[in-house]
């Protein structure tokens, strides 16, 4: 992979992992951290969708890689909102 394909695929995972947080509704960080939350939700998205057996939806194809964006938008909501529910109860009161 060429450094401007993966600049695209790092882009494309700071989108989805900015939408993500944004229907989850609680923000975990900054650019970095929605990249790393965009290609942890496409991970847990597709996870989901293969257990589910859902078909691939909008997926890109950046030089040989494929990047689920609908999935890793729906694993992102998940872990945004687990991350929110253990960070909440974690909290002294």
């Amino acid at each position: 992979m060429t450094l401007g394909g993966f600049i695209v695929l790092l882009i494309i995972a700071a989108v989805c992992g900015s939408i993500g947080q944004a229907i989850a509704g609680y923000s975990l960080g900054g650019c970095v951290v929605s990249i790393v939350v965009g290609f942890i939700g496409a991970v847990i998205g597709e996870w989901v969708a293969g257990a589910l057996s859902l078909p691939a939806i909008f997926v890109i194809h950046i030089q040989g890689k494929d990047f689920p964006v609908i999935w890793s938008i729906l694993g992102a909501v998940i872990f945004t909102l687990v991350i929110g529910v253990v960070r909440k109860s974690s909290r002294p009161r």
